[in-house]
């Protein structure tokens, strides 16, 4: 999409070539070799994703179902909301998202609701999460083994602290969070 900057200026870029770096499970890298508005040229290093799902899930009582994840790449646990890659052919995002609801906490909704689609880094990824609301919720299981270190249920009114404190900083989660205190705030 070609948009025009404060200044009129056209801001696009054209893929001269592209060189596949890596191509793994979850993401590929690619350099792309790309024309600038101006007619140089650049690199750009991106990490291609197939884009993800995310759930908001919120007990009848309000509190809302976090889960407790190990990631490696900061070398920590993280306190997040249920998530997880379209990687089934054929699944739409919500079925997704029920499904990762389910093997994330045990859980299933009977109300969804699409809340918003973001981009995560699109400075140097193309990944994008559909973003969903999901009440009516009913245990039905335990968590899929190895999926999570733990469940949390969080009253609303503790959320600010768990942000003000770092006990909350997951993007999506915090997204998700912002977006359940302007509608229910």
């Amino acid at each position: 999409m070609r948009r025009r900057s404060s200044w009129g200026t056209k801001l696009s870029e054209r893929i001269v070539s592209r060189d596949e770096i890596f191509s793994g499970r979850i993401v590929r890298l690619v350099v792309d070799r790309v024309e600038l508005p101006d007619g140089s040229e650049a690199s750009r290093e991106l990490v291609l994703h197939p884009g993800a799902v995310a759930i908001l899930p919120i007990l009848d009582d309000g509190r809302i179902l976090l889960v407790r994840q190990y990631r490696h790449a900061i070398g920590t646990e993280l306190l997040e909301i249920p998530a997880g890659k379209l990687d089934v052919e054929g699944e739409s995002p919500q079925e997704c998202a029920a499904r990762e609801l389910r093997e994330e906490t045990g859980y299933v909704a009977s109300d969804w609701e699409e809340i918003c689609t973001f981009y995560t880094s699109p400075g140097f990824t193309n990944e994008r999460i559909v973003l969903f609301r999901a009440t009516g919720l009913r245990r039905v299981g335990s968590p899929a083994p190895g999926e999570i270190a733990g469940l949390e249920l969080v009253a609303p009114g503790d959320i600010p602290k768990m942000i003000a404190t770092g006990e909350l900083i997951d993007g999506k989660t915090l997204i998700a969070l912002s977006w359940r205190n302007g509608v229910n705030g």
